[in-house]
């Protein structure tokens, strides 16, 4: 079995998505919630699957906020879509 191909199984994927909804966290620049994952990934595991088969995935854009720091300046965070994160955990799961 190819590398990609076990990051991008189903089985890899269910548990990236479980991780990243245990994980919690805010919403990327895209809005979306971590509760809205299974219903996406029911609905475009298809195309995601395809368009990372096919070089044609791009990740969106990471939201930037910063974090306040004992001294008084602040440390900027990206936050990256749930989305992004569930594609990032399966590779990292893996890999």
């Amino acid at each position: 079995m190819r590398l990609i191909d076990e990051i991008l199984s189903d089985s890899n994927i269910d548990r990236a998505i479980l991780q990243v909804k245990r994980n919690k966290g805010v919403s990327g620049v895209d809005k979306m919630t971590v509760d809205e994952l299974d219903e996406y990934f029911y609905k475009h595991r298809r195309e995601i699957r395809y368009s990372i088969l096919n070089k044609k995935y791009k990740p969106q854009s990471v939201k930037r906020v910063y974090i306040p720091k004992p001294n008084g300046k602040k440390r900027p965070l990206g936050i990256p879509t749930v989305v992004d994160r569930v594609i990032q955990q399966a590779v990292a799961q893996v890999c």
